[in-house]
């Protein structure tokens, strides 16, 4: 895992906050995938699963997102799949 997430050009970081405020992100240099309660962490981990989400990332970055949502996942007693 890198820890660093990659700015995307096709992502306003200024909208996540928007939607969302000052939570903690799964990837805070894009603002996406929000991880301030349970149904955030289980959505998080369901979009970041699909390949049209992923795929806007590297594989480094995606295991970072992935790596963080599980953190999120256990503070918030969300089990999640790993399949």
């Amino acid at each position: 895992m890198s820890g660093r997430i990659h700015r995307r050009d096709d992502v306003n970081p200024e909208e996540g906050i928007r939607e969302h405020g000052d939570v903690t992100f799964a990837d805070p240099t894009n603002n996406k995938y929000p991880l301030e309660n349970a149904a955030h962490v289980r959505s998080a981990w369901s979009y970041i699963n699909q390949e049209r989400n992923a795929s806007k990332y590297s594989e480094d970055d995606v295991e970072t997102i992935k790596g963080r949502i599980r953190r999120a996942a256990k503070k918030f007693d969300v089990e999640i799949s790993t399949g």
